[in-house]
């Protein structure tokens, strides 16, 4: 069999004209795991309320943050697919969840080539059903009805690897050498609440009272939300920072109902109110910059900060196509290639 692999990250408008805008998040809000209410319900919030409201507010946000090359999310990820392709022994190409390219045009890419074994790669650290599970769905379904001859194997979530969590944390200390902060804030995106309880294999762990997280449970395999704090944990263990002078926060919520908390505008408010000056932010949810990171952190965020007395705050960039980080994907992928099994 011949192998190959494909990454597969979020996905972008193609360009930050409304029009394109609103044809991307029909896409991604429409993902039944990214909203999961009933067809019916989900129709009527899209397509009768956001992509009526929302498209002309995105795309100024995107105009914000887009390159000269196009949208930061694709030039990075591609950026990222061509320095793995070099120094791996398989063909590796590069697809997005939503928008251009598709995942089943990156499979095409790798069938055109002879390639009969897939490795799917989401390019998210931790599991959750609105990223990882909705990549993996998606590419199976592709799979039966276009590649039925292929075999997929899959990256399991990451973010508790060993190098992944050296990788992540050498890029802070990098970013952060020479910096006087006062807290580092670890931001990852949020989800409702009742994802993680939908996510629960156990169907009885998950209670999201402060404790379940950190009590051993077979459900953390499939838990956005110890993921999130164990990453947070093993990084700031690497790093040997103080107790107190980080925390984590979750961004980027929609509608009414309970997200993840302590919500990250409102950490940041909080923390400016309370007199404090000097904030560092990270984004791990994150592999690769994107609006979320650009605009919402280093943009809405500084400004929240600022508007509440603080002065000086300071982004860590997305690890991106890092050479440190190139070669960690490059080894996980000739591991998988020669198979050895990539493990955390």
């Amino acid at each position: 069999m011949s192998k190959g692999v494909l990454l597969v990250n979020l996905g972008s408008p193609d360009s930050t004209d409304p029009k394109d805008v609103k044809k991307y998040l029909g896409e991604f809000l429409m993902d039944e795991r990214v909203i999961d209410v009933p067809y019916w319900a989900r129709t009527l919030l899209v397509k009768g309320i956001i992509l009526n409201t929302r498209p002309k507010k995105s795309a100024e946000a995107y105009q914000k943050i887009w390159w000269d090359e196009g949208s930061p999310l694709i030039v990075l990820s591609e950026r990222l697919q061509s320095k793995i392709d070099k120094i791996t022994s398989v063909p590796v190409a590069v697809a997005m969840r939503y928008g251009t390219p598709n995942i089943l045009s990156g499979l095409q890419e790798l069938h055109d080539k002879g390639v009969d074994e897939v490795l799917i790669f989401p390019l998210y650290p931790q599991f959750a059903m609105a990223t990882t599970e909705t990549i993996l769905v998606l590419a199976e379904e592709l799979r039966k009805e276009h590649f039925p001859e292929m075999k997929f194997t899959s990256v399991p979530a990451f973010y508790n690897h060993p190098d992944y969590i050296r990788t992540l944390a050498n890029s802070i200390s990098e970013e952060l050498k020479g910096v006087d902060f006062e807290h580092l804030l670890f931001s990852y995106h949020g989800v409702p609440e009742r994802h993680i309880r939908k996510s629960d294999i156990t169907n009885s762990h998950c209670k999201i009272d402060g404790s379940c997280c950190k009590t051993s449970s077979t459900a953390h395999q499939f838990c956005y939300r110890h993921q999130c704090y164990e990453t947070t944990r093993l990084v700031a263990e690497y790093l040997e920072l103080k107790e107190n002078t980080y925390s984590v926060s979750f961004q980027s919520r929609l509608g009414f109902d309970p997200w993840l908390q302590p919500y990250t505008d409102r950490t940041i408010e909080r923390f400016g109110n309370q007199g404090m000056k000097k904030l560092a932010i990270v984004t791990p949810a994150f592999v690769s910059d994107c609006l979320e990171t650009l605009e919402e952190i280093a943009m809405e965020g500084e400004e929240i900060f600022h508007e509440v007395g603080g002065k000086e705050f300071t982004v860590v960039p997305c690890l991106n196509d890092r050479h440190d980080w190139v070669n960690v994907l490059g080894r996980w992928i000739d591991e998988w290639a020669y198979q050895k099994p990539v493990e955390a």
